[in-house]
């Protein structure tokens, strides 16, 4: 972590971002984008998982990046769900709906295996640097 500078260093955020911006075709280019209720909550989902990796970085401490993690992670699994809605209603194709599951679940892997590299790691974070 100490050679990272930025978030936007981090794999597991740039993986989220390549999420939202997938979410986001999907509105343009099917019929998810008419469904107004599903399409802000999947837009929110896929914000939030990359929005909190962006956050915890910036908190400088390592307990407070874990916990923003843990809720990216968990919105990770929201777009999953959100996915399968959409998909049942038939906004999506199948091809969309297994490489976007796909996708999410890779993130939501990456993110698990951070934390607990995280918890083990003896850096408490810029923050607590004298």
């Amino acid at each position: 972590m100490a050679t990272i500078k930025q978030f936007e260093d981090l794999e597991i955020w740039q993986l989220a971002r390549e999420i939202c911006h997938d979410i986001w075709e999907l509105f343009e280019t099917t019929f998810l984008g008419k469904d107004y209720e599903l399409r802000n909550q999947i837009s929110r989902s896929s914000g939030s998982t990359m929005d909190n990796i962006a956050e915890g970085f910036e908190r400088n401490g390592r307990r407070e990046f874990i916990q923003f993690l843990s809720i990216s992670k968990g919105s990770c699994g929201e777009i999953r769900s959100q996915l399968y809605r959409a998909y049942d209603r038939k906004h999506i194709t199948t091809e969309k709906f297994e490489l976007l599951k796909s996708k999410t679940e890779i993130v939501s892997k990456k993110i698990g295996s951070f934390m607990s590299y995280l918890v083990k790691s003896d850096n408490k974070g810029s923050k607590f640097d004298k």
